[in-house]
């Protein structure tokens, strides 16, 4: 059996795969992300919980909202404050009593998505998140890319392009990232950037759902907003198949609900792809909340 758990700032979920990579339990419960001790035990109560109902000792794996320094066996989270810095992967391995893998949760979400089975035809597969921040995993012929320092799939720290502070102008200004950088392309095309712009440039709040229905209504500034917000996106998207040149680009987080952008990112995309190429596939997450879990459970499947 294969145990895959999401380790998120308000819950951790674990996921129950069978030989057959179909899911066969579920279950979360609350992060307690202040106390490092409890968080260990959490995991080894839901670990023998699941021991137990399926009578084995399950391959685990983790996502992490995070850096994995996989060579300290530590990772850099701000979500849960409780497990930074700490030896992790060392503790649980010692306590579960079993080996442990851990990655960044967004490398577990490319993984979920690189293993459905229609997408597995795909050698290369880029995983973007627009949600809360803009996050990003590359699997290669059904591997995840975790670089050198744990920090391949970062895309959304990159800088703004001349093309990008030109179009957005003075208009929305600069705020600082998560990351501590200012102009992070994350602080414009996530859920949150996408209501800054959106507000920076009619002067009024409104949410991302409100927004978008606005656009499908047809009304103008939110067309217009929908309009820019897409070219940014274009020139992001741009750079990073440019770099990586996948075949398959999967969307998830929030804003991957918002099913204009498959019908805009092909028009606009092109225009920002390096003169021969020719576009990636790009499709909607399969897998929703779920492809944390299912992508960590799947960490055991490759070497």
């Amino acid at each position: 059996m294969y145990y895959g758990f999401d380790m998120g700032g308000t819950k951790i979920e674990l996921a129950v795969f069978d030989q057959a990579l179909n899911q066969v339990w579920q279950k979360r419960v609350p992060t307690p992300k202040e106390d490092y001790h409890a968080l260990l035990n959490t995991f080894r109560d839901l670990t023998a919980e699941a021991d137990e109902k399926f009578n084995c000792q399950g391959k685990i794996g983790i996502g992490v909202p995070g850096i994995v320094n996989q060579a300290e066996g530590t990772v850099f989270t701000t979500n849960v404050p409780a497990a930074q810095y700490k030896p992790l992967i060392h503790d649980l391995a010692n306590i579960l009593q079993r080996p442990v893998k851990v990655e960044n949760d967004a490398n577990c979400f490319a993984l979920s998505e690189a293993w459905d089975p229609e997408f597995k035809r795909y050698p290369t597969v880029l995983g973007l998140i627009l949600g809360t921040g803009v996050g990003g995993g590359f699997i290669i012929n059904g591997k995840v890319l975790s670089g050198k320092n744990g920090i391949a799939g970062e895309i959304g720290h990159m800088n703004l392009s001349v093309r990008a502070s030109k179009l957005l102008g003075d208009t929305v200004p600069e705020i600082t990232c998560g990351c501590g950088q200012t102009a992070c392309f994350e602080t414009y095309l996530s859920g949150p950037g996408f209501e800054r712009i959106y507000a920076a440039f009619t002067g009024e709040k409104r949410s991302a759902i409100e927004i978008i229905q606005l656009y499908k209504q047809g009304e103008t500034q939110a067309k217009q907003h929908v309009e820019r917000y897409m070219s940014v996106l274009g020139m992001f998207m741009g750079q990073v198949v440019t770099v990586f040149d996948p075949d398959l680009v999967v969307i998830g987080g929030g804003l991957s609900q918002f099913e204009a952008i498959y019908q805009l990112l092909p028009e606009v995309l092109p225009q920002y792809l390096y003169g021969i190429a020719t576009l990636p596939a790009i499709e909607k997450a399969r897998y929703g909340d779920s492809g944390g879990a299912r992508g960590a459970a799947f960490l055991n499947l490759i070497d």
